[in-house]
């Protein structure tokens, strides 16, 4: 018989191929015996799990490696020797990352089409690396020459097609493609088109799309919830609905976005970055006002028309003022960072340490730092009207947060020389419309936030500043 043929008369081989049947099959139920129901379960799992990212690059370095090894052992034979050395690390660290991989994905409660092609993916890896490891005795004595050669081929395919699956995952399944030229985008029949022109469609999903469809999509569903369509994001998740709409503060998903940093329950999780102020500020306002699917703008929201992005401006090395920020910053307990390494790109003011205690008379003492600041977080603190003659002279200032502020907008005119400004929030202040009326001359502050302000616009009715309108 072929099987009598090929397989060696050896009690031990017969044994080591019993072995790995049984294995192999133990492998192929694990999915149908330790079902991924979308639960987190034991937190061990997930902090075991956890060590999958380590892990998962070892066998693909070391099974990428043998077949330079089998090449390289022609004219050396010692590398040929070797590559049976690495051959058997490949599948130990193959049935290391496996079952690491899938703690991660029984104990977070992971789940979706996407990881389970990931998971067969790993399975038939595993299964595929310790066929290699027991085939290739017959191809170094030479007794069956092919066996070895094809099942490695169909290892290292079965590889690329779990890392992508996994890349997936991990990524988007935009990953690749996100940055692609629009004129390659269009050839290759990638090219999205909007199908609404709503303010959810618009502003809310690119968040979701960006930030969170990698773990709650089509492909990876974690805690039952996926955000990749609208009725996904109104059913909720296993916890029940993650949106009231028009009671932000119920809002579970708002809720988690705003936590503070390093919270284990704060969302987007993973390590990934957590939402802008911008972003923030967006989906609290759409869940106010009613969750729509449909309504094209908000009260007071105001987005200008879409126009390519400002170049940004080198603001100067401010290296040498080093000394002199780290005592304003144990004088006063506000913070001043850096963007980047960069010191052209400038700083960030930040004065949620100071909170309330932080005035006008404080900002004033900044002044000497003001043209290296392109950011300024003034939200909640007890600056007035008064700040506005400090500010103006935050030349580079891009953005500016005077949220729940004490100002009410008389000597906003003052910040018209700021023309590097494209976002200001002023929401939960007593600015009116009259006095926001200058800012339309800032051609490019696009982004103007007046929620809960006199200034507000009712539902339904144009934005306060005439030359604002919803961008596109």
């Amino acid at each position: 018989m072929l099987v009598d043929r090929f397989l060696p008369k050896s009690r031990t081989t017969r044994r080591k191929w019993m072995a790995a049947l049984l294995l192999s099959l133990a492998l192929v139920l694990l999915p149908w015996v330790v079902k991924l129901d979308g639960k987190p379960h034991a937190e061990w799992e997930h902090f075991l799990g956890r060590f999958h990212m380590l892990a998962l690059h070892l066998p693909i370095g070391l099974l990428l490696l043998i077949p330079v090894l089998e090449v390289a052992g022609k004219k050396r034979s010692a590398l040929r020797e070797a590559a049976g050395f690495v051959l058997a690390l490949a599948f130990a660290s193959c049935l290391l990352a496996m079952m690491l991989g899938y703690l991660l994905a029984h104990g977070g409660g992971d789940s979706g089409p996407v990881l389970t092609r990931h998971m067969a993916g790993g399975i038939a890896l595993t299964i595929a690396a310790l066929l290699c490891l027991l085939a290739r005795p017959w191809w170094a004595g030479s007794d069956v020459p092919h066996v070895y050669p094809a099942l490695l081929t169909c290892t290292l395919l079965v590889l690329v097609w779990t890392a992508h699956q996994g890349g997936t995952l991990t990524h988007g399944s935009n990953y690749l493609t996100q940055y692609m030229p629009v004129g390659l985008k269009r050839w290759s029949g990638l090219a999205e088109t909007p199908t609404t022109g709503s303010f959810y469609a618009k502003r809310i999903n690119p968040i979701f799309d960006a930030n969170c469809v990698a773990c709650h999509g089509e492909g990876k569903i974690k805690g039952g919830l996926r955000l990749d369509s609208y009725e996904s994001l109104m059913n909720g998740g296993q916890d029940g609905p993650v949106i009231f709409a028009g009671q932000p503060e119920r809002s579970l998903l708002l809720t988690r976005v705003t936590l503070p940093p390093g919270h284990k329950q704060l969302m987007p999780a993973e390590g990934k970055p957590p939402l802008s102020a911008e972003q923030i500020a967006w989906i609290r306002a759409w869940i106010q006002q009613g969750a729509s699917q449909t309504a094209a703008t908000l009260a007071g929201i105001s987005l200008r028309e879409e126009q390519a992005e400002l170049p940004l401006t080198p603001v100067g090395d401010y290296s040498a003022l080093m000394p002199e920020i780290r005592q304003m910053e144990q004088a006063q307990g506000a913070k001043v960072k850096p963007v980047s390494s960069k010191p052209e790109d400038g700083l960030i003011l930040f004065t949620v340490d100071a909170s309330s205690s932080f005035g006008d008379a404080d900002l004033e003492k900044l002044q000497k730092f003001a043209p290296y600041i392109v950011e300024a977080e003034l939200g909640r603190t007890a600056v007035t009207n008064a700040s506005f003659d400090t500010l103006k002279q935050f030349t580079h200032l891009r953005a500016l947060h005077l949220e729940e502020t004490r100002v009410t907008g008389l000597g906003l005119a003052k910040l018209a020389p700021l023309t590097q400004l494209t976002y200001l929030n002023l929401s939960g202040t007593q600015v009116t419309a009259a006095s926001v009326a200058p800012l339309s001359g800032m051609k490019n502050l696009r982004h103007v936030y007046l929620y809960n302000t006199p200034a507000e616009p009712a539902p339904g009715t144009e934005p306060a500043q005439p030359a604002a309108r919803s961008a596109p």
